[in-house]
């Protein structure tokens, strides 16, 4: 049952959170956010991409993935998901939904600003999924906010090289609606990383996956360096539209990989939808055989 989030705060920080309030388009951000991703990589020392023996490439900076880690991480991965139920409640309470809406928005207008990675954004977002999945969340404008701010704090720890003091992580352009000081914001990680059972990691993200399943499609590095730009764009776009709440992580990076290699490579998608229904068939047919209790001539 999901806890009561105003009760949570005032019984597990009391006054902690009240003292210091101060005052009273989806291609665009994507860019934006890449655009000054890019800049922050410019200034820092190339790096050339990761190989193994067999000649794949890491793009993204994760180790290289066999496939039984592969299977290691999909089988544990239902720990980085938000509790079941929660992408129901999105579609049918709309308090949630906008909750989650305006933390989202704040988050990448943040991350912009600040010019940290995809993966920090992705993080982030994934720890205000799986917090809110677990609260009933009561709706004050202060509440999301800082809910926002302290998510994009602890994922900026987990993978940003530099990392603003929390009070100026709120600095966007303007100024902002509330102010929180340090001792809130680190008393609302602290609650949020506990809640989450202090499980952070960034495999917890299509990110961790995206490497692997683009060598899958093709290994040749001039397609994985231009496919790998692609995909960080496709991956970011996702993270505002709850249909993907529905998908692992590795299936949303599978897919996109699918698809990137697709209109790279010109593949004719008519050809793909067939193959896809024709494997649909075979499933069904083999369903139907099971249920039936069929059986066809061995001809092997």
């Amino acid at each position: 049952m999901p806890q009561d989030l105003h009760s949570l705060l005032c019984t597990e920080s009391p006054n902690m959170f009240f003292d210091d309030l101060d005052g009273n388009a989806c291609c665009d951000w994507i860019w934006g956010l890449c655009h000054s991703w890019q800049n922050q990589k410019d200034h820092l020392p190339s790096q050339e991409p990761v190989s193994d023996n067999s000649g794949s490439n890491s793009l993204m900076g994760f180790p290289l993935l066999s496939e039984e880690r592969v299977k290691q991480m999909i089988e544990t991965g239902e720990e980085y998901l938000p509790n079941n139920g929660y992408n129901s409640r999105l579609r049918t309470e709309e308090l949630m939904l906008s909750v989650r809406s305006e933390a989202v928005d704040w988050i990448l207008k943040a991350s912009i600003h600040h010019g940290f990675g995809p993966l920090s954004v992705y993080l982030s977002v994934n720890y205000l999924d799986r917090f809110l999945s677990l609260c009933e969340f009561p709706g004050q404008d202060w509440i999301v906010q800082l809910l926002a701010v302290s998510c994009l704090s602890i994922a900026a720890k987990m993978d940003e090289v530099y990392v603003p003091h929390v009070v100026d992580l709120q600095e966007l352009v303007g100024k902002p609606e509330f102010l929180f000081e340090a001792k809130s914001i680190k008393a609302m990680e602290l609650m949020i990383m506990s809640r989450l059972k202090w499980r952070l990691h960034s495999s917890s993200t299509p990110y961790a996956y995206i490497d692997y399943f683009l060598n899958k499609t093709n290994n040749n590095y001039h397609f994985l360096s231009s496919a790998s730009s692609k995909s960080i764009q496709l991956i970011l776009s996702t993270i505002k539209d709850i249909q993907f709440l529905e998908f692992r992580p590795s299936e949303i990076a599978a897919a996109v990989a699918i698809s990137v290699s697709m209109e790279m490579q010109s593949i004719d998608r008519d050809k793909i939808d067939r193959v896809v229904k024709c494997v649909e068939l075979i499933e069904d047919l083999s369903l139907s055989s099971d249920q039936c209790g069929a059986t066809t001539p061995n001809f092997i």
